[in-house]
């Protein structure tokens, strides 16, 4: 019996969040010295920690200096010896998302097959650096940005438009690199774990088209600037195929995913003396209706009217999406865990989190949130209409109110959504 709920569910999310941590993870990938010049580019939330494991262990290799340049979002950069640092926005492209993007075309152009090219990819790469296709401005580029983060659009249909839309991902960076090698190591954020939609994939090509792109468009109905259009509707929008020479002489590890971290939190929980199941470590749909699934998920188990029995831990990862309606605050995390609290309501012995594995859940500087059965009476009872807030896309305000918002600041990695569910006895 766990007599803090609370407080066991967010030392469970650590637990997730230190199964990824960059730092344990980079030493088992490290390459050998090349002849020639080593170059390290790193994109995403968690390209700071990951370029200060590099330069610690190519030093303990005795391998000598590096040079190098990656981009990441405010709170995530890490002091580098040898390699730069651009601090760019998220989730929608800045000027420094260009200029960071500008300058690793450069770093990794002429090079010879004596060199070696170091990607480190993670999440939150696709706006952290950004080079829009010829003629499309990067106003154009934000309001496509926009566009997908409020239409409802998967993380793997959003990387399909992006790539379609740069002159950096879709493998255009690892184009620019040949003839040197290139070692891709990619921390994972996408369901299903395809490298190649990590940050919409730099250095690694998929098989999507631009035909692609235009049926995502079509299917959300998305308005977006004519430039765009125009540039999709051009056969110059092709990208990188995988089977292109560019690509022959690259290798990629993926080095942590939500798996990994779902499977550090499902054994730090049976060493309490809790059951745990791992539901999916692939989940996507609105943020809502899979809160909704998994609370009714919940209510079965705490009925007895399930095969799984309590006491039991529900654990679940992905990236679930949010349609805006209003412009309330949260995130996809919080707007999960709300559907959840009411779906729960009043039922007893059911304990849930939500947080997203960066640190941040959305526009908002919270993680996540908690809550139990006693969720939406603590809010009515501050006159908060839950059901009223989600609606409004406003979840943060919910669990603001009843002081149930978890903060751990940017994590330095990032294996997206982590979410438990926890089902006691009596």
């Amino acid at each position: 019996m766990i007599k803090d709920p609370k407080l066991f569910l967010v030392e469970l999310f650590k637990e997730a969040v230190a199964a990824a941590d960059p730092k344990i993870l980079i030493a088992k990938y490290l390459p050998v010295k090349p002849k020639g010049r080593t170059i390290v580019v790193g994109v995403g939330k968690a390209s700071g920690s990951m370029a200060l494991a590099f330069e610690n262990e190519w030093e303990r290799a005795g391998y000598g200096k590096l040079e190098g340049l990656v981009v990441t979002s405010k709170g995530n950069e890490r002091e580098l010896k040898y390699i730069n640092t651009i601090i760019a926005a998220h989730p929608v492209p800045d000027e420094n998302s260009s200029i960071a993007a500008k300058q690793m075309l450069k770093m990794v152009s002429g090079l010879s097959k004596d060199d070696l090219v170091v990607a480190l990819i993670s999440g939150g790469g696709s706006s952290l650096f950004s080079l829009p296709a010829s003629g499309i401005s990067a106003s154009d580029k934000k309001a496509v940005n926009k566009a997908l983060l409020a239409g409802g659009v998967s993380i793997s249909e959003m990387n399909c438009i992006r790539k379609h839309l740069s002159k950096i991902k879709g493998g255009r960076l690892a184009k620019a690199a040949y003839p040197a090698k290139l070692l891709s190591l990619v921390i994972s954020d996408v369901p299903g774990d395809d490298a190649a939609l990590v940050a919409s994939g730099p250095t690694i090509a998929d098989n999507t088209t631009r035909l692609d792109a235009l049926e995502i468009v079509e299917k959300y109905k998305l308005d977006l600037p004519k430039s765009v259009m125009d540039w999709l509707n051009d056969e110059q929008s092709v990208a990188p195929f995988p089977s292109d020479k560019q690509f022959e002489n690259n290798e990629v590890h993926l080095i942590a995913n939500a798996n990994m971290s779902l499977q550090a939190a499902k054994e730090f929980a049976q060493k309490r003396g809790i059951k745990a199941h791992i539901i999916s470590d692939a989940i996507e749909g609105e943020a809502s209706i899979i809160g909704r699934e998994h609370g009714e998920l919940a209510c079965q188990i705490a009925a007895g009217k399930h095969e799984l029995k309590k006491s039991i831990l529900l654990l679940s990862g992905g990236e679930t999406t949010v349609t805006l309606r209003h412009k309330g605050k949260g995130g996809r995390n919080s707007e999960f865990l709300l559907s959840l609290a009411l779906t729960i309501d009043g039922v007893k012995n059911i304990y849930a989190l939500a947080a997203d594995t960066d640190g941040i859940d959305g526009s908002e500087k919270n993680a996540g949130a908690y809550c139990d059965a006693t969720s939406i009476e603590r809010m009515k009872e501050r006159s908060i209409d839950g059901a009223n807030l989600l609606q409004n896309n406003d979840a943060y305000s919910a669990f603001s109110v009843v002081s149930d918002l978890i903060f751990t600041g940017v994590t330095a990695t990032n294996v997206n959504d982590f979410r438990a569910v926890l089902i006691q006895e009596e």
